[in-house]
């Protein structure tokens, strides 16, 4: 074997180079998990569901369009392109990323919030909703007879929502997202089937987060949020700009979930605000 000796310059480069790098090896900082960051239609970024994940997201939103059997994934059903399925884009990569963690998406943390928005017909689209999950079952959170068993992942179904079919399912493997009526009237609405309340900011406010917010609508979203706690479910608005004003507001009265386009800008705010 041929050896190169390498210059005593050179050798004490690389030893201080190998040292420091020893160093920081034990330092490396694990994920941070941004709990009330959501993904508002994370399809149309450049990697579905991913970029959401390499951040640290814990909801994300995909609109699907039932088109034949499939689930397919587009805001508009013109939108619809081969082969991107709610299948093949999110349950599939997340289930090879709960196997690989050991059964869950970020360790040490709550499941992974799936918020899917239905923009065909409600009672149609949630059979097939239910056929693609229950071969996710092992994964996913598991509503029965009034009481949750968490899994991995959380599926929300919001938008066109087939409230009466789910509501008398036995068992489930999604919960229903629900509007500012269900705060009022929640009698048949346990935590269990609604454990998130979704509103859009327009119903609180015409506030875009020029300025400061008008006292009158913090005092109505201070109320909100305490119903909404009060009632041990979660909170998200859709509708709000990607502003820290707007989004400083919503952190500060307690929302729980902080949706935006800009996952970046999100994702250093909440950065930010976690280590002040």
């Amino acid at each position: 074997m041929i050896q190169i000796e390498m210059p005593t310059a050179a050798r004490m480069v690389y030893a201080a180079a190998l040292a420091a790098a020893c160093l920081w090896i034990p330092h490396a900082r694990a994920q941070d998990v941004l709990h009330r960051a959501h993904a508002h239609n994370a399809y149309e970024h450049a990697r579905p569901l991913l970029d959401a994940l390499d951040r640290g997201f814990l909801s994300v939103e995909v609109d699907v369009h039932l088109i034949g059997d499939s689930l397919y994934v587009a805001h508009d059903r013109e939108e619809v392109r081969p082969g991107r399925t709610l299948e093949s884009l999110y349950l599939e990569p997340l289930g090879r990323r709960v196997r690989r963690n050991g059964g869950v998406v970020y360790p040490d943390s709550p499941p992974l919030q799936l918020l899917v928005d239905v923009k065909s017909e409600a009672e149609s689209t949630y059979r097939a909703l239910r056929r693609m999950l229950e071969s996710y079952s092992d994964m996913l959170t598991r509503f029965a007879d009034g009481s949750r068993l968490e899994g991995a992942v959380t599926v929300i179904v919001s938008g066109n929502r087939a409230r009466e079919t789910m509501r008398k399912q036995g068992v489930r493997f999604a919960a229903y997202d629900g509007r500012l009526d269900d705060l009022e009237d929640h009698r048949d609405a346990s935590p269990a089937f609604i454990p998130l309340i979704s509103i859009n900011w327009v119903d609180i406010s015409s506030w875009r987060g020029d300025g400061e917010i008008p006292a009158s609508a913090r005092e109505r979203l201070r109320d909100i949020v305490a119903r909404t706690h009060g009632q041990s479910r979660t909170l998200r608005f859709w509708g709000t700009r990607d502003t820290t004003a707007v989004w400083r507001v919503l952190a500060e009265e307690g929302v729980d979930f902080i949706g935006a386009d800009d996952l970046d800008a999100l994702q250093r705010f909440l950065l930010r605000l976690d280590r002040n």
